[in-house]
């Protein structure tokens, strides 16, 4: 992997990858390198066997991801070439961590705003602390957001609480975003990362193949008419034909514990 920003906090152990925003100063908000950075990164855990699971976080515990840094808009959105650079990059690390060949979870604490909040909403699971917010100032701003983008949080909460969250621009408590479906689960603050360790633990001791194949076949699913059965079908074709499944059984017969290997 080539080298990355220092405000990104990269590591690789136990199969798991974790990313962790590094720019305390401005809540974790996102630099141009960062988004340059993440999506190198991701690229990298999508082709290492080893990572089995992608963790994405903020430092500090004190914010997620407040969005993107505008410090830096002077001079990286100065010019219609300059803007056309920075979106490019975002749009394409947010891809990649939306389609991520491994299982991803946003270990939100603090502040999840904005842009933070939609890479978040690139993540398979949320799991937040109890002191998590959550905006989309959006209406503050007078910025407007593209489809894709409102897409992933319309999939994930439903129409009526998009509009909730777009429409009032307030900030909405960890309990709030749990009841809307905005994230998956929410513990208290000195439990959330022994919560995720033991969460990652366990979908990294699965077997990758068929954790993978439920993921292409729920995103196929959420397509609607543009739903790739043969992809589908091939995912799921690939597991039985795979040296884990052969594992699995073999596992279950004399009551082991499987060692999958992800092939």
């Amino acid at each position: 992997m080539r080298n990355v920003t220092d405000q990104l906090i990269v590591n690789k152990e136990n199969g798991v990858g974790t990313i962790k925003f590094n720019n305390q100063a401005r809540r974790n908000a996102m630099t141009f390198d960062m988004w340059e950075g993440l999506g190198v990164v991701v690229e990298d855990f999508n082709a290492d066997p080893d990572v089995r699971v992608i963790v994405v976080s903020g430092e500090g515990g004190k914010a997620f991801c407040a969005g993107a840094d505008i410090s830096e808009f002077a001079e990286k959105r100065s010019s219609d070439d300059a803007v056309a650079i920075y979106n490019a990059a975002t749009d394409s690390s947010t891809q990649l961590l939306a389609t991520a060949t491994k299982p991803t979870i946003a270990k939100i604490e603090g502040f999840c705003i904005g842009g933070g909040m939609g890479l978040a909403m690139c993540c398979d699971i949320r799991i937040a602390n109890e002191q998590a917010t959550f905006a989309v100032p959006a209406a503050k701003l007078g910025l407007g957001y593209r489809g894709d983008g409102l897409k992933r949080l319309v999939d994930v909460v439903g129409p009526s609480f998009s509009k909730e969250i777009f429409y009032t621009a307030r900030q909405f408590t960890a309990q709030e975003a749990l009841t809307m479906g905005l994230v998956n689960r929410v513990m208290p603050r000195n439990v959330l990362g022994s919560y995720i360790d033991d969460y990652t633990k366990t979908i990294a001791g699965n077997a990758p193949m068929t954790v993978s194949a439920a993921r292409v076949v729920i995103n196929e699913l959420m397509k609607g008419s543009d739903y790739d059965e043969a992809l589908a079908n091939k995912a799921v074709d690939d597991c039985f034909s795979s040296e884990d499944y052969k594992e699995g059984r073999t596992a279950f017969m004399e009551k082991r514990k499987p060692e999958f290997k992800g092939r």
